[in-house]
């Protein structure tokens, strides 16, 4: 059995390959008999939904992890599709060089950045989406034959292997773009979620290189972006110290709290004090001017969080000009919700805000600039953390959200369809062109495919 991240999704493969080059990649993908379908790609399994999910093969690509090279000429990284973000950016740092964003979850591996939906509003100068910044792919067939696309070749199938998550055949190397290394602040702004107005979200935009919002009870906390000269004197600690909250500290409370609180009463005041806390805490940092760090010091590393200090989430994007409304509605939709079931998400909510982005056919900014809802959740209640993500399902469907492919639990073929339009008919059509025998195609793809 092999589990995701946080434990939420187990899998149980008839096989369970490990390649350890592209030949291996061919022998496998050629072989119906030895590896059934449907074969799926697996990096480093952060993934919220069933999309890695069969009974035929998974492919573990985590022992195809080298740096094949770092060109500070053409400002690009070439590596194998296992390697962690994480430790590729330590490699570029240690160059002087870093990537356009560095993304918050440093574990995504190589292949899964290519291909798969992510999100980063931190870094978001440009795009938020790292599939953007890839430049050229090389893949293995359904079929097993090898493949090559690269923005200069050929610019139209690199647009629909941004989006392809492992459905049109497994990446087993990608080429990315790098710039020199930079230094970032964060600065913080509180406000009262019932006073923001949508000038006042607006004007934040228009100053943000980059923009992510907390909503921490009835305080919206918005976390700002730009980039400065040098470091400050504590940016590197108190960079570290942010990491450690979010792979250790942040989850840890909220599990703790849900776990031992003797009642409901109980427990809603102990979340109640652990708001408080966060509260005062960005209004500490507020105060002083936020910090200033090298930029990807931001990236955090979940390798070695123990179970109790893991957490689960889930991401809806929406239109930036309704984002304010819907941000206003969610409040008591939560409340209603606690209310009803007793149950509240003992982590803060993000937001991030991700620019038009027409990278990859199933962008989820392609029609324009978005602001997301996250709620995030450290699981100890299952069935009521699954009851949770159903309804805010329907609340952000109803709204007109956009859901991500591998991090919108429990989704559906009308969200995808409502979210991405024409563009998922196009997406579906592709697919199967790209896999007209379904080797890659498991159930959890086939029932959202047009």
């Amino acid at each position: 059995m092999i589990l995701n991240y946080d434990g939420g999704i187990a899998v149980s493969p008839k096989k369970l390959a490990r390649p350890a080059n592209v030949e291996d990649l061919c022998a496998i993908l050629s072989d119906k008999d030895l590896y059934p379908g449907p074969v799926r790609a697996k990096g480093s399994f952060h993934s919220l939904t069933p999309c890695v999910a069969t009974d035929g093969t998974i492919v573990d690509m985590t022992g195809m992890a080298r740096i094949l090279k770092i060109d500070a000429d053409a400002m690009t990284i070439t590596a194998e599709a296992g390697l962690q973000w994480i430790d590729a950016a330590a490699a570029l740092k240690a160059q002087g060089l870093q990537f356009l964003t560095n993304v918050e979850i440093g574990n995504i591996t190589f292949g899964s950045a290519a291909c798969c939906h992510t999100k980063d509003g931190l870094d978001g100068a440009e795009f938020g989406q790292l599939s953007s910044y890839a430049t050229a792919m090389k893949w293995v067939t359904p079929k097993g034959e090898k493949r090559e696309a690269s923005d200069a070749t050929d610019p139209a199938t690199m647009r629909m292997m941004r989006s392809s998550h492992g459905l049109a055949g497994i990446i087993y190397e990608a080429t990315f773009k790098v710039k020199p290394l930079e230094a970032v602040r964060f600065e913080y702004l509180p406000r009262p979620v019932e006073d923001l107005t949508d000038g006042e979200v607006n004007e934040l935009i228009a100053r943000s290189e980059g923009l992510l919002c907390w909503l921490v009870g009835g305080a919206a906390v918005f976390q700002i972006r730009t980039r400065v000269e040098k470091p400050s004197r504590f940016g590197s600690f108190l960079a570290a110290s942010r990491r450690r909250l979010w792979n250790h500290s942040v989850a840890h409370v909220g599990r703790l709290i849900d776990a031992h609180a003797p009642n409901a009463a109980f427990r809603n005041f102990g979340h109640d004090l652990s708001f408080s806390a966060f509260r005062a805490t960005y209004r500490a940092l507020a105060w002083g001017g936020g910090y200033a760090f090298l930029n990807p010091e931001k990236t955090v590393d979940y390798r070695r969080s123990p179970p109790s200090c893991r957490y689960a989430f889930t991401f809806w994007s929406f239109p930036a000009a309704s984002w304010l409304a819907g941000l206003k509605s969610y409040v008591p939709f939560a409340e209603a919700h606690f209310k009803a079931h007793g149950f509240r998400c003992n982590m803060p909510l993000g937001a991030y805000y991700i620019r038009k982005d027409q990278s990859g056919v199933l962008s989820y900014s392609y029609d324009g600039d978005t602001f997301s809802l996250d709620p995030i959740h450290a699981v100890s209640d299952k069935p009521a953390w699954d009851r949770f993500l159903g309804e805010f399902n329907e609340f952000a469907y109803r709204r007109h959200g956009i859901p991500l492919l591998n991090q919108t639990p429990f989704v559906q073929k009308k969200h995808v369809a409502d979210g991405y339009g024409e563009r998922w008919r196009e997406f579906s059509n592709w697919v199967r062109r790209s896999d007209p025998d379904g080797r890659m195609l498991n159930p959890f793809f086939a029932d959202l495919l047009d």
